[in-house]
């Protein structure tokens, strides 16, 4: 036996002197260098053990001797959030209702739902940096606070902090680091001096917690008098109850724990994602690899939830990132009371006391070559690939915590890094701000990188806008249940019996009973679907029975505990006639627990005398595969089975994924509920002649506090043509007044479990112009009977549909003997999507209002049907009258398509054809209110393309007003009458005839800008390339097309930006 090595303190303070108050995790590893595996403090008379190696720590690991009791810091913490999940005593009841009640909440199922929510704060992020250009510092670990932060909020609470549309932190943040930064000081304080010297700082500590508490607070209050649907944490909070006390959690707890989310909930991915990319700048081939795998996976689409489980480079640069800066730097524990006085570690080598708090140094532990060789200070992801990490010995990477104490929101940080990470390496060439930087921390509750900044630049020629479209522009991702099979409602007497049993904790294994259950009715079996301890005591012989269950720390959930005691005292053929087959959860991390409850119950079952009906089936959580490993056991070894020994119907029609009907007559109502804001429509004017495609102008008054700038854009909330809307009710014969109810527990964006006017949800809530997709054509021919017609449809090419754009219903009204039931119309269709117009005014000349200029979509239909193509939004707004209400936010356009900050030394270019003149109208009135102002401005050129001088030259009168007064020249392309524009038709054309004009602007520093359809932009372009040609041969330099091509993708986002439209 060996006494643990003693760092000498001094008299009261013991070893507080020896430690970096602003980072202790430093003095920490700096006295592991010192004193090796295991070393003892005396921080303020509480004796503190240090743990620096796997070996040991794998012992402390062990739950049965040691437990999590919060001390030092976490102490300090617990003033704050009391009993919270992170900070409880073992002992104490709330911290076990708690944990059993939000556990569902942290579920893969629970996760996978919030992937939308996450995704749209990661998209804020990566918007802003898009639009503040390659040349600025970007401070990472600012914004990745700010994703964290916002993240949980939104998922937790439905919360907004919006961090990304302020500049400086909303005041729970500041509150909340100063908190923990003070929680840190006051750990290492003697308790007189936190109370008598250090007043002010105590003082401001407890407001910081009555602040946090406060927030807090409100979002409760909000809730309980709003309340919603939504299955995010706060709900569980409010109305989830406790399996084993029957109880709630209280009010107090849950403001607790709602501080502790947020808390938690952001410090730790912040951190990790801070390093990560740190460490990938420093690693080139790392960076190179790692976006190599976003491209293969990705692609040029957007990120949804299917790609989170193919990265698994990404997941090992997450790993190795916690490894080897986990920002979680310590973890503490102490030995239980069952070891009395002879407590030992280090193979008996060490003596514990009962006081020691023992301390995992994690910095040290991560990085023990015993464990990860002798470059375990590198940063290697390939180490930690999936093969590697797996084979592992037990304990030696813990950055989560340790077992049922670990940290609760995994999964939920997990996910959230791969969408930020993967995001920023689709979209961003990354640099470092200071190649030659050294990494240094800073501390609070954990560690992140101090003074590292960086430069993101767009990749592949992508501008902002392009990335604004691409990141917002996917579709929601699907939720799992909507593989489910539609339970048919026909009678049960003929259906087969079958029992479906689940274990689970976290509500994922019961989704998937419930999925087979669904799956099973259409298969012609009646299920029963009850937790395995309902089951426990019954279990019959007459039916297959098939059993879903996870493991928890090698523990059964807590639902399956009475059926595996049950199992376990057994005895002989008691269970013979019994048909079951198994599937189970688990979670690779827990090697040595992996799969242990669903084994069990397996060979338990088998020893017992039941029949196994097919091979136990698996999926690991960790990979995000556990839908698809589920489907395929269920359709290739379970289903196949159970049909062969128990019969059963196989189905060879095209899943449908309709919805759930029920329709009755009634009154209209509006039930609209979008992330939007009414505003009130001033005037709504034509501005072409008659007999010319109309386009109009539009003034709205925004809604109170909305402000905007010259460029920006309005989306708006169109409603549906009403001729499309009584089409649709009218082939599949619906009522005028009839009312709609879609039943709950289906997923769809559509309002559920209440009724509202069929008419108001086909006006506001479905897209009814979109294209059809193959897998629409698929469901349609399913329900046509004529062999014929099915034949036809079936031939139909996708890529056809596309080019006319064909709907479903014009597919519908095409086969009319489809017999297509409404749900499953319903279902296939997308959500009312917002359309963005670009603001052709400025706030200068009005500041509560803005204009739009717009043209209306009224044109023969592509589709070859003799009807009129109507385009959404544009005819709902050409409909709209002075007086009427109308949905819609501000949102802002790209940095780069703004006016230039130095209006008086930076010249502009502004190239426009049709009603792209929109955001240029809005450039040259901001020009307009500045030279009323005084101010002598730089000259502005712009190119205007259309029809007729007479016909719908745009607010003609109006710019060449201004034009007189010196704000602007004007040069028109008019198409139908050139003579009249010195032989140009279009607006490319006239840049070419007057380009010595624009290039004397542009040789001064000027910035080029473009609006229009997609041949306009290429158009202006493909002047720019000529003009840079032609001007390199005046100065003798024989330029080429392809080094004026170069030279201008050198420029295009800094002194060049479009805004291109369909």
């Amino acid at each position: 036996m060996t006494a643990v090595p003693q760092v000498p303190g001094l008299p009261i303070i013991g070893n507080a002197k020896d430690l970096d108050h602003n980072d202790a995790s430093k003095s920490f590893v700096r006295l592991a260098e010192q004193y090796g595996d295991i070393y003892r403090l005396n921080l303020l008379g509480s004796p503190v053990v240090i743990v620096n190696t796997q070996e040991l720590l794998n012992e402390i690991c062990d739950e049965k001797r040691f437990y999590k009791r919060p001390s030092g810091t976490l102490a300090e913490v617990r003033n704050g959030v009391g009993d919270g999940l992170f900070t409880a005593f073992e002992d104490e009841e709330s911290w076990g209702i708690a944990h059993r009640v939000l556990m569902p909440s942290f579920g893969p199922f629970a996760i996978r739902n919030m992937f939308d929510e996450m995704h749209e704060i990661a998209a804020q992020c990566v918007s802003r940096w898009a639009r503040e250009g390659r040349e600025k510092e970007i401070d990472p670990t600012h914004d990745f606070t700010k994703i964290a932060l916002d993240s949980i909020a939104l998922c937790a609470m439905d919360t907004r902090f919006n961090s990304f549309y302020r500049d400086d932190m909303h005041p729970f943040v500041e509150a909340m680091g100063s908190f923990l930064h003070e929680c840190g000081q006051r750990a290492l304080r003697p308790k007189f001096m936190n109370d008598y010297v250090y007043r002010a700082s105590t003082r401001r500590y407890w407001e910081n917690i009555e602040l946090m508490k406060a927030t807090a607070v409100q979002a409760v209050k909000e809730r309980r008098e709003r309340p919603n649907s939504k299955k995010d944490l706060l709900n569980a909070m409010l109305e989830g109850v406790d399996s084993k006390t029957g109880k709630k959690m209280s009010d107090d707890c849950i403001v607790k724990n709602a501080i502790t989310f947020l808390i938690a909930g952001h410090e730790t991915t912040a951190g990790t994602m801070s390093f990560l990319f740190v460490a990938l700048l420093r690693n080139p081939h790392a960076l190179a690899k790692a976006q190599k795998e976003v491209d293969d996976v990705v692609g040029n689409g957007p990120i949804t939830v299917e790609h989170m489980s193919k990265l698994p480079y990404i997941s090992a640069c997450i790993r190795e990132t916690l490894r080897v800066w986990s920002p979680i730097t310590a973890w503490a524990v102490r030995p239980r009371e069952n070891q009395g006085d002879a407590i030992f570690i280090g193979r008996d080598q060490y003596q514990l006391s009962q006081n020691d708090v023992l301390v995992a140094n994690l910095p040290v532990i991560h990085r023990d070559p015993a464990v990860y060789g002798g470059d375990a200070g590198e940063f290697k992801p390939e180490r930690m690939l999936d093969e590697h990490f797996d084979t592992l010995p037990p304990n030696s990477w813990k950055p989560f915590g340790n077992g049922y104490r670990g940290c609760i929101g995994r999964a939920f940080a997990w996910q959230e890094m791969h969408i930020v990470i993967a995001m920023i390496l689709q979209n961003f060439n990354l640099k470092a701000a200071d190649p030659s930087y050294v990494l240094e921390t800073k501390a609070t509750l954990t560690i992140k990188p101090q003074g590292f900044m960086m430069h993101a630049s767009l990749r592949n020629s992508l501008d902002p806008i392009a990335l604004e479209r691409r990141v917002w522009g996917g579709k929601k991702a699907p939720h799992p249940d909507e593989k489910d099979k539609r339970v048919e409602s026909a009678s049960t007497a003929d259906k087969k019996p079958m029992t479906i049993l689940f274990g689970s904790n976290t509500g994922t294994c019961e989704a998937l009973a419930q999925n087979l259950a669904n799956s099973a009715s259409s298969r012609g079996y009646d299920p029963q679907v009850k937790s395995m301890d309902a089951g426990a005591d019954d279990i019959p012989t007459d039916q297959p029975v098939a059993i879903i269950t996870a493991s928890y720390e090698g523990e059964p959930p807590d639902n399956a505990v009475h059926f595996m005691e049950r199992l376990r005292t057994l005895k002989g053929s008691e269970l013979k006639g019994v048909n079951y087959a198994v599937f189970g959860c688990g979670n690779h991390d827990w090697v040595n627990t992996f799969q242990k409850i669903p084994t069990l119950a397996d060979t338990l079952l088998s020893s017992s005398g039941s029949t196994r009906i097919c091979a136990r089936g698996l999926s690991d959580v960790a990979s995000n595969h556990i839908f698809d490993d589920f489907d395929h056991w269920a359709d290739h070894s379970f289903w196949p089975s159970v049909t062969s020994l128990f019969g059963g119907t196989q189905s060879s029609t095209p899943q449908s994924f309709g919805l759930e009907v029920s329709l009755e007559p009634g009154s209209r109502a509006s039930d609209l509920r979008h992330d939007v804001s009414d505003a009130i429509v001033l005037e709504n004017t034509l501005l072409t002649a008659p007999g010319e495609p109309e386009k109009k102008h539009i003034e709205i008054q925004l809604p109170s506090g909305t402000t905007y700038s010259a460029g920006d854009y309005l989306a708006v909330l169109p409603i549906n043509p009403s001729r499309a809307v009584k089409a649709v009710m009218a082939r599949f014969a619906i009522p005028w007044d009839a009312r709609v109810t879609i039943k709950s527990g289906q997923h769809t964006f559509l309002p559920t479990g209440r009724q509202m006017p069929i008419f108001n949800l086909l006006s506001a809530y479905v897209e009814l112009n979109l294209p059809a997709t193959q897998k629409n054509l698929a469901v349609l021919a399913a329900h046509i009977e004529d062999p014929a017609q099915r034949a036809s449809l079936a031939s139909t090419s996708a890529s056809d549909i596309a080019q006319k754009h064909i709907s479903v219903l014009d597919l519908l009204e095409s086969y009319t003997q489809c017999a297509l039931p409404f749900g499953d119309y319903l279902a296939m269709l997308s959500p009312l999507r917002v359309r963005q117009y670009s603001i052709s005014s400025s706030p200068l000349a009005r500041p509560a209002s803005c204009t739009l200029t717009y043209g209306v979509l009224d044109a023969p239909a592509s589709s070859g049907t003799g009807k009129r193509y109507l385009g959404t939004a544009s005819n709902y707004l050409s409909s709209l009258a002075a007086g009427d209400k109308v949905l819609v936010a501000v949102r802002p356009a790209s940095a780069g398509f703004h006016l230039p900050l130095d209006v008086e030394g930076v010249p502009v270019i502004m190239c426009a054809a049709g009603s792209g003149i929109a955001p240029f109208r809005g450039f040259v009135e901001e020009r307009a209110r500045q030279v009323e102002a005084g101010r002598t401005l730089a000259p502005a050129m712009l190119f205007v393309g259309c029809r007729h001088p007479d016909k719908d030259a745009l607010y003609r009168e109006w710019f060449e007003g201004l034009a007189r007064k010196g704000v602007v020249d004007v040069r028109y392309a008019f198409s139908r009458c050139p003579e009249e524009s010195g032989g140009a038709k279009y607006v490319q054309e006239r840049l070419w005839a007057d380009r010595m004009d624009a290039l004397e602007l542009w040789d001064k520093g000027g910035r080029l800008f473009t609006c229009g359809k997609g041949e306009v932009g290429e158009g202006v372009r493909d002047v720019v390339v000529r003009t840079a040609m032609e001007a390199g041969e005046r100065e003798g330099k024989s330029t080429g097309r392809e080094a004026a091509e170069k030279w201008f993708e050198g420029v295009k986002g800094e002194r060049f930006a479009s805004d291109v439209f369909a």
